[in-house]
């Protein structure tokens, strides 16, 4: 039986590693933004550090079983809104992702539901241990994560929605999918996703150009080539050691696009070399290494499973957003996570860091 918990048993490591990827963060989206409209973002990026500091704290004591045991009314309020911004959201650039609040404040659901996705695929798949996943069980999984996010779809939101994948993956593995199942699993993905890509009815003709043009980027170099072009350029214009902070040509030039948020690795990259992005990389490596350090000591499978479920979305986000950047992988407007400026994707970050702290701290109750 639970009876408390205390701070001193936080993992104080974890923070201090996750910490240092903010406070980059904020330096970098001040020089990245410095002579742009965007200057003085770094200061919105700081309000939202600290609250999401808050809100890591405050959902580190709430216990994860009682979000596991309220997952089936938390995953139909996330419908609901998701269906809202398809109905009232605020249009931007032709996608409708945010309901406006009072206040001015824009609340954009989809990030939000990768959270709820962790913990009601952890709460189907802990309920299914002991027995083999039948393609009942799978299929149903599937629909689990399948409903939210053909909503995220149609918004259209191709990077937030392909962030939900990994969280499915995740608990197939862990739930002991066999391995001729995987295999059919991963041929029908790729045939379905071929058929979806030449329909014409699933991706717009923008998010195809920049599902292929990462391939073949000079093919159209002032179109769907461009970005990948410039962030490239701006990568090896850093050479080794960076050309220092405010002083990337690329990125103060205004070459780079939106280089505070999906292209602030390249921005970071040319400021600070091969170093200091190898530096950037060695800390995501410690922080997942710790998370996973976490998860294996769970005080229950409930608790791994949340933990992992966090793992594999970041390890999924780091790896696009990096690829990317390089030239390696599509451009999708994933986010970095703790470098990215945005306030959804920091509060759920920490949102999600919170949970791995209390899944932590419960294995020191008594």
């Amino acid at each position: 039986m639970r009876r408390f918990l205390s701070f001193r048993d936080f993992d104080w490591t974890l923070l201090g590693f996750v910490m240092i990827l903010s406070i980059i963060s904020i330096f970098e989206i001040y020089s990245a933004t410095l002579h742009t409209k965007f200057v003085g973002f770094y200061k919105q990026q700081i309000l939202w550090l600290i609250g999401g500091l808050f809100a890591m704290f405050v959902f580190s004591i709430i216990d994860y079983h009682r979000l596991i045991d309220a997952i089936h009314w938390i995953y139909g309020f996330c419908v609901v809104s998701l269906v809202a911004v398809l109905v009232v959201g605020t249009k931007v650039l032709g996608a409708r992702r945010w309901i406006k609040l009072p206040g001015g404040i824009h609340f954009q659901p989809s990030e939000w539901v990768k959270l709820v996705l962790i913990v009601a695929v952890t709460r189907y798949f802990v309920g299914l241990m002991g027995k083999q996943l039948t393609w009942a069980d799978i299929f149903k999984a599937m629909a689990l994560v399948g409903v939210p996010m053909l909503l995220v779809l149609k918004q259209p939101d191709l990077g937030t929605a392909l962030t939900y994948t990994p969280v499915l993956l995740a608990g197939l593995f862990l739930g002991g999918i066999d391995l001729k199942k995987g295999a059919i699993l991963v041929f029908a993905a790729l045939l379905l996703g071929s058929i979806a890509f030449t329909s014409g009815k699933v991706l717009k003709p923008y998010q195809k150009a920049r599902l292929t043009s990462f391939m073949n980027p000079d093919a159209d170099p002032k179109g769907s080539g461009y970005q990948i072009n410039q962030s490239k350029i701006a990568v090896g214009d850093g050479g080794v050691f960076g050309r220092g902070a405010t002083k990337g040509t690329q990125t103060q030039g205004d070459f780079l696009p939106i280089p505070y948020t999906d292209f602030i690795f390249a921005a970071f990259a040319e400021e600070h070399g091969f170093v200091g992005a190898v530096i950037v990389l060695l800390i995501y490596f410690l922080i997942l290494m710790r998370l996973i350090q976490n998860a294996q000591t769970a005080a229950d499978l409930s608790g791994t499973f949340l933990i992992m479920g966090v793992v594999a979305v970041l390890i999924f986000q780091i790896a696009v957003n990096v690829g990317m950047v390089i030239g390696l992988m599509p451009v999708t407007g994933i986010p970095l996570p703790l470098m990215s400026y945005g306030g959804s994707s920091v509060l759920f970050t920490f949102l999600a860091l919170g949970m791995v702290m209390n899944v932590r701290m419960s294995r020191f109750v008594n």
